[in-house]
């Protein structure tokens, strides 16, 4: 097949006639929902961009990275408990990064924002964005939950 200046832009159209016409997922909805302009009142501006937008914070920006009491890290939206302190490792990627989030805290979707396929992680309890996770993490688990401090806040123990 001859790649081609045509051959390009109508593969091109083909595929936004197709994502056009694809039938959207239907929205899950959460025991926790705030109605847009209720979520921006509660969040910061960057808390909004990370949970509500999916947006990333700057790496190493964080306080939350260098935390290193016991405690609890929650959702900053819903305050949903989602990380032990116990399970929070030196990741070395300037996110705060988790072996195991606590048991039904968190979901997981597909994302594939970047051209690939990335595992999101949300909040159980108000579907807000958390970050991503990774098979490349410690034991036991294997896993690295690479979160955004944005979207957490810490409660000592």
């Amino acid at each position: 097949m001859k790649l081609d200046r045509r051959t390009v832009i109508t593969g091109a159209a083909a595929s936004m006639l197709f994502a056009a016409c694809a039938k959207p997922a239907a929205a899950k909805t959460y025991p926790y929902a705030l109605s847009d302009a209720a979520w921006r009142k509660k969040l910061s501006p960057e808390a909004y961009r990370v949970l509500r937008q999916a947006a990333t914070e700057r790496p190493y920006s964080s306080p939350l990275n260098d935390e290193h009491r016991a405690g609890t890290f929650a959702c900053a939206g819903c305050a949903n408990p989602l990380y032990s302190s116990k399970t929070k490792f030196e990741s070395g990627t300037g996110w705060p990064s988790f072996y195991a989030p606590l048991k039904g805290a968190i979901g997981t979707a597909t994302d594939r924002k970047l051209g690939f396929s990335r595992t999101e992680v949300h909040c159980a309890r108000c579907g807000g964005h958390l970050g991503h996770v990774f098979d490349d993490g410690p034991r036991p688990t294997g896993k690295r939950y690479c979160m955004n401090g944005a979207a957490m806040d810490f409660r000592s123990a």
